[in-house]
């Protein structure tokens, strides 16, 4: 069997739904059907399934079946080749005078052709059935062109605050491994000067070089591939190790995964932020989804710190985030402690 694309499966159900309306139309006005109308209704609807590849060929060969069709008692294949000059000055902008062209002038030989005079002046008719499809097709161009543009924009803007978010980690990469080696080379110079204080310094050196080597690998871990949320437990594991205790809930609930890539990253952001500056014990992540939204929950008995304040680099890169995706997230002090609150759209566009 052969599988068909989605797009040609929607056209295939739209010649099928096409021939139904032009035959369905003829049987309930005129109370049977014959052969005639029902080949018409066929030879018109089948084009409709390569609207997409020859859009412009499609409407002709509609406009000429139509325009033979004329006399068919009920029959209206006025409708459908309407609709297929739509289509085709949709897709095919390059083409818009030519479109025109050809649906004015169907549209005169068709009312030249039509066994009874139209109820409006002749022109008058002509320039709306000429010009509604193409007015139609341009507006839901635009409008695609529109919604495409807007979805790129996003992305470019996504891309810029991944950028600065791996800016940041770079930054905070050299300014922990600079520090430490700074620390290190003072101690051994220390420890060659004065050889009684060669062994604290020796020790105070692995203690250095120990701590360096653990905060550059946390910092490293974010550069890796976009995680989601399944990696919240190796996340967890990581901070909590010899730290606070972190508690997790929620975080098994499937997600789409975009979200889920979004959603991890403010967890670590917040979860880094709470066990770096705020001297927790104890931290709770809750996840819980509320009708059509992700509420995020990072909460801790810390006192908060200058990376987890309102102005803080940290905090605008999550508030960055979310609003990217049409959410929202604050965080402030709690009774006994700091809290972040995200809200994400659970389908984020």
């Amino acid at each position: 069997m052969i599988a068909l694309s989605r797009p040609l499966r929607q056209d295939a159900l739209l010649a099928g739904a096409a021939f139904l309306a032009l035959a369905g139309g003829v049987l309930l006005e005129r109370g049977t059907l014959s052969w005639p109308p029902v080949l018409a209704s066929l030879a018109l609807s089948l084009p409709l399934v390569l609207r997409r590849r020859y859009p412009v060929g499609v409407a002709l060969v509609c406009a000429v079946i139509a325009f033979l069709g004329t006399g068919l008692p009920g029959w209206s294949g006025r409708t459908v080749t309407a609709a297929a000059f739509c289509s085709a000055v949709y897709h095919r902008r390059d083409r818009f005078a030519l479109v025109v062209t050809l649906s004015l002038t169907w549209t005169v030989l068709y009312g030249l052709a039509a066994p009874a005079p139209p109820a409006t002046p002749f022109i008058t008719e002509a320039l709306l059935l000429g010009l509604s499809p193409i007015a139609a097709g341009t507006a839901l161009r635009l409008h695609r062109e529109r919604v495409e543009s807007a979805a790129s924009l996003r992305r470019a803007e996504l891309g810029r605050v991944v950028a600065d978010e791996r800016l940041r980690i770079a930054r905070d990469v050299h300014d922990a491994v600079g520090h430490h080696l700074t620390a290190i080379r003072l101690q051994a110079m220390a420890g060659s000067r004065v050889p009684t204080a060669a062994p604290g310094a020796l020790e105070r050196i692995t203690e250095l070089s120990a701590t360096a080597l653990t905060e550059t690998r946390e910092l490293l871990a974010a550069l890796r591939e976009e995680p989601g949320l399944d990696r919240l437990p190796e996340l967890t594991a990581r901070l909590g190790h010899g730290g606070p205790r972190i508690t997790v809930r929620g975080a098994d609930t499937p997600v789409p995964e975009l979200l889920g890539q979004h959603a991890y990253r403010i967890v670590q952001e917040s979860l880094t932020n709470a066990v770096r500056h705020a001297g927790a014990a104890e931290i709770e992540v809750e996840l819980r989804r509320n009708g059509t939204e992700l509420e995020i929950t990072v909460s801790d008995n810390g006192s908060g710190g200058p990376a987890s304040n309102s102005g803080g680099h940290g905090l605008r890169g999550l508030r960055e985030r979310a609003e990217l995706l049409g959410g929202s997230c604050a965080a402030g002090p709690v009774d006994g402690g700091w809290r972040v609150h995200a809200v994400l759209p659970w389908d984020p566009r």
